[in-house]
């Protein structure tokens, strides 16, 4: 079986964003397309040469035929080994468990996370270094380069192999093991939270959940680990079915697009707790009865109550929070004398800090919370925390947050996305931010005064690397905060983000409405940033 050299010419735009490459799936399916970009990972990450790799995705369309691409090439590349999933399906935080159990030295991720799937929807690739987490931006930038220069790409002229049968199978010279997607990351599971309390809290009669798959790739991960191993009631987990359009859903665990289980946690006889996950797995979203928990404060709570959990017995080491979520860990932090660090959004970020030993536990506000177990968020391992915390404290999910507020002090927190906005419009608005920036501390702004302004930048404190332009930051004295931030993992346009923050330290104002609390910070946002009339939008698409 002899290895075939391509000839190919670059595309423009193959830069990876904060979690990859992510174009519409008809841009992937151009001839050449996904090749040269996997290519280039190939020429720019010479240890897979010899080594092995972990190929998976979320099952959305064009997955199959991805990786069958993605291994005809490996193998003509001289990978030695590659283990994928069955049906072609990994969550994204199983590929760094997989990474990280068998070390290997990657890992190949197919998914868009939470965007939506089917022929004219998104498709994605990223690659995942050794340590389990998404390649940094020295690795994507080497793979950019190349994709600039790249003539040629390498494969193998071979039929199809059956992705679902388990089992080892060859590939020119390179095994090929078909392996179940799921038990390794479920025994980890098992070995981090105290199944048996939680089993107990399933069998008391007394609780009541259901976690929504969305029709996305944690359906199996949460029907063996919440229904099978942990013993919920069959039919627990909705919507269990991974399709390959989602169901003709938007796979983003949020009010705006799970309002299925939202609605059933409403009311008097609403479910105790509600839980869902998105496209890879990754993302989170916890309920209680009446009761949304945001993302800022979901990473507080587990911090502040980890040690209740056994994988976290000993305590934690320090947290990291992205710059655009709240400042409720920091308050966890200084209380229990740990570092806390305040990074870029996108999860390679934390990579280094875990990898040091630096901080055990870490959060970004777009739904994603994780810890030093993998190097990726996780979005079952957030719910199966959540559930060991109500096992044990034997409360409602209102009553913990609540309890917490009263200790700590309450976040009032939001997030505005104003989605498939004019990009030229949205990157004029971050143009006439930065141009204020410099007049801005010392000023008042409604009744709030600056304190100061910037454009955020972030060295590593591991490694020394620089980032620049990550956001834009309204500070101000009375500890509030106003953040614009345009996002890198839509497809098409602009997608504004702006984020919302005030402290409130008395506790008879912490039952508020978050959007009537916020309202004199939320007419500050906008008539600074002149969102009307330069992305023409009287309102956000999805407020979270």
């Amino acid at each position: 079986m002899e290895t075939q050299s391509i000839a190919t010419t670059p595309f423009d735009g193959q830069r990876p964003g904060t979690s990859g490459l992510r174009k519409k799936v008809k841009v992937f399916q151009q001839p050449h397309y996904l090749e040269n970009f996997v290519q280039a990972i190939f020429d720019t990450q010479p240890d897979l040469a010899g080594g092995a790799l972990v190929v998976g995705g979320d099952g959305r369309y064009f997955n199959r035929e991805a990786i069958q691409i993605i291994l005809r090439m490996a193998a003509a590349n001289g990978v030695r080994k590659i283990l994928v999933g069955r049906g072609g399906i990994l969550s994204t935080p199983a590929v760094s468990c997989l990474i990280r159990k068998y070390q290997t030295q990657g890992g190949i991720v197919l998914s868009a996370s939470h965007n939506p799937g089917g022929p004219d929807e998104d498709f994605g690739i990223k690659f995942n270094a050794a340590n389990g987490g998404p390649a940094p931006e020295s690795v994507t930038d080497a793979m950019h380069a190349r994709t600039c220069s790249i003539e040629r790409y390498l494969t193998l002229a071979t039929a199809p192999i059956d992705l679902d049968r388990l089992g080892t199978l060859q590939l020119g010279e390179t095994d090929v093991e078909i392996i179940d997607p799921v038990s390794d990351y479920a025994d980890l599971m098992e070995s981090l939270f105290d199944f048996n309390a939680i089993h107990q809290l399933f069998n008391s009669g007394a609780f009541s959940m259901r976690f929504d798959a969305m029709h996305a790739v944690t359906g199996p991960y949460a029907v063996e680990i919440l229904e099978n191993r942990l013993g919920a009631a069959p039919g627990t987990v909705m919507n269990a079915i991974a399709r390959e359009d989602f169901g003709g859903g938007h796979p983003d665990p949020n009010l705006a697009h799970a309002q299925e289980l939202v609605a059933l946690t409403q009311g008097g006889d609403g479910l105790d707790f509600g839980a869902a996950s998105d496209g890879d797995g990754d993302r989170n979203m916890i309920l209680g009865k009446n009761f949304f928990v945001t993302p800022s404060d979901s990473l507080a709570v587990l911090a502040a109550n980890a040690h209740q959990t056994p994988g976290y017995s000993a305590g934690i080491r320090g947290i990291a929070r992205s710059m655009p979520t709240s400042q409720a860990a920091n308050r966890v932090a200084d209380f229990l004398g740990v570092e806390c660090f305040e990074t870029p959004t996108g999860w390679k970020f934390f990579g280094n800090l875990l990898d040091a030993g630096r901080i055990t536990l870490c959060g970004e506000e777009s739904f994603g919370t994780g810890s030093d177990h993998l190097r990726e968020k996780d979005g079952l391992w957030a719910v199966l925390f959540w559930l060991n915390l109500l096992a044990v404290r034997q409360q409602s999910v209102a009553a913990i947050v609540t309890e917490h507020w009263r200790r700590f002090g309450r976040n009032f927190y939001t997030r505005h996305d104003y989605e498939g906005v004019d990009l030229a419009g949205a990157e004029g608005l971050m143009d006439h931010l930065r141009i204020l920036l410099a007049d801005l501390p010392g000023t008042r702004l409604g009744d709030q005064s600056v304190s100061y302004a910037d454009d955020f930048a972030y060295t590593d404190p591991i490694d020394g690397s620089h980032s620049e332009h990550q956001g834009i930051r309204i500070g101000f004295e009375s500890g509030a905060r106003i953040i614009y931030r345009l996002s890198g993992t839509g497809t098409e346009g602009a997608t504004l983000r702006v984020y919302l923050e005030y402290f409130e330290p008395d506790p008879a104002c912490h039952q508020q409405d978050t959007q009537e609390a916020m309202q004199p910070l939320i007419l500050i946002a906008r008539e600074l940033a002149q969102i009307e009339t330069r992305i023409v939008r009287d309102a956000p698409d999805v407020i979270t």
